[in-house]
């Protein structure tokens, strides 16, 4: 169960790595950054279309998710298709209903590229435009059909809590490492990693900004998360807690099961530790909020 548990926390983690870079790129604007409202069909007729898009169903037995982007596209290996189809639409899990059984249980291998005209234009958007792209072909392979609705959620809003931040700001050395190694200035400026065991995990950051702090405390909650710390710096951050049955960060392997006990955490709740570790504090309240409902899906035709 340990492992299972771990492996929930951890199948999280690239989604919040993916989510530096787009983080990095969007408006300052806390309900932006948050992602509160999904993808819109105009929004999606501005982007590119993938030229060549490949999905076919994950062979091996382990636990290993593996994501490559390229300067044309990206692939990505060992997918739970709820974690393909939720970051297309740039949600948390609490935000995506009506997903069948399939979707959680089935995990697949994906290869998508843009026509080599598309490239340049490809590269200049943020990683959740990016993912965005991948709705169009989930419509045509997986037969998805899809509606937005206003329901009333559970959300958090991550505020500075009393005694003020524990934040350290950021050092500038690593980009300007990369500016004297003739590397983009802004490559690597933002990182964030994470370390699991069976009782705890910890998730640090260097060069991040509390939106994007946010986005970590989501994907781990299963919630929308919107900053309202009115911090503008970047930060070095590192913020250990244990995991816990109510966290929704990620999606069981097939076959797993929930019936054994887990073993016993060690440290504090994240809720305590965003407040002790951070110096902010989660307040939850119910919003309406857009989510996104599952009409219809099938698992994907053959390529």
């Amino acid at each position: 169960m340990a492992r299972i548990r771990n492996c929930e926390l951890v199948l999280a983690v690239w989604a919040a790595l993916w989510a530096g870079r787009a983080a990095a790129q969007m408006p300052a604007n806390a309900d932006a950054a948050q992602g509160v409202s999904a993808q819109s069909p105009n929004a999606q007729s501005q982007l590119p279309v993938f030229d060549v898009v490949s999905i076919k169903p994950y062979g091996p037995d382990n636990l290993m998710i593996r994501i490559r982007t390229t300067p044309d596209g990206v692939s990505v290996s060992g997918m739970p298709m709820h974690m393909i189809l939720r970051e297309a639409f740039g949600l948390t899990n609490d935000r995506l209903l009506g997903e069948p059984g399939w979707v959680s249980a089935n995990r697949y291998d994906v290869d998508a590229k843009v026509a080599p005209e598309d490239a340049t234009r490809y590269m200049q958007l943020t990683g959740r435009q990016q993912w965005a792209m991948l709705l169009p072909a989930l419509e045509d392979r997986c037969a998805l059909k899809f509606h937005h609705e206003t329901r009333d959620l559970t959300v958090y809003t991550l505020v500075v809590a009393k005694g003020g931040p524990k934040l350290q700001p950021s050092k500038p050395a690593r980009a300007e490492t990369n500016q004297k190694a003739g590397q983009n200035p802004r490559a690597n400026s933002a990182s964030a990693g994470a370390s699991v065991s069976e009782k705890s995990f910890t998730i640090s950051g260097h060069g991040q900004s509390t939106a994007l702090i946010a986005r970590w405390i989501s994907l781990q909650l299963g919630s929308t998360v919107i900053d309202k710390t009115g911090l503008t710096d970047k930060y070095d951050y590192s913020l250990s807690f244990a995991p816990d049955e109510s966290m929704k960060a990620g999606i069981l392997p097939p076959g797993s099961g929930r019936g054994a006990p887990p073993p016993e955490a060690e440290g504090p709740s994240i809720f305590t530790a965003v407040q002790e570790q951070l110096g902010l504090k989660l307040e939850a309240q119910k919003e309406p909020v857009d989510v996104v409902v599952i009409d219809h899906m099938e698992p994907p035709t053959g390529n």
